[in-house]
């Protein structure tokens, strides 16, 4: 079955039962002093799109890229439904995301994650990221880089 990657409405009870599955598994994984929940309505803000995975009419997997006013787009959200994992959608929402970004010609796409989530890790080193050391939040988190985009770039002098 064929999975399509598009932008999509947040506030269908499919995409909010995702969003719920992705808050409890951050939820499970996260110490509190870094759980940062977003429901569908935080995502659905202006500065935030949102890629969605459906298979069948079934929202699987999301992903979205939040901008920032200092030149930063942020990768947020990411998750696939456990059923879908290792089919490769993770890399290709994280990919729809980088286009965008780059599009939009941000300098800075970034993304946090937590050392306790080895699976995004593998999505995200294989999307082309980098991570440093810690984003400083706690000893949980890592801050990931992926590549700047070509020529002139959002937030460059």
């Amino acid at each position: 079955m064929a999975v399509t990657i598009a932008v999509k409405g947040l506030l269908q009870d499919e995409v909010k039962a995702l969003i719920r599955d992705l808050n409890n598994v951050l939820n499970a994984l996260s110490p509190p002093e870094v759980r940062f929940q977003m429901t569908p309505e935080d995502m659905a803000q202006a500065d935030t799109t949102v890629f969605i995975g459906c298979e069948d009419g079934r929202a699987v997997a999301c992903g979205a890229l939040r901008r920032h006013e200092d030149g930063v787009a942020e990768v947020k959200r990411m998750y696939t439904l456990p059923t879908h994992r290792g089919r490769g959608i993770g890399g290709r929402i994280l990919t729809e995301i980088e286009r965008l970004a780059r599009r939009e010609e941000f300098a800075r796409p970034v993304l946090q994650t937590g050392d306790r989530m080895a699976a995004a890790a593998r999505v995200y080193g294989a999307g082309g990221f980098r991570v440093s050391s810690s984003s400083g939040l706690s000893r949980f988190a890592v801050l990931a880089v992926f590549r700047e985009a070509s020529g002139r770039a959002r937030g460059s002098p």
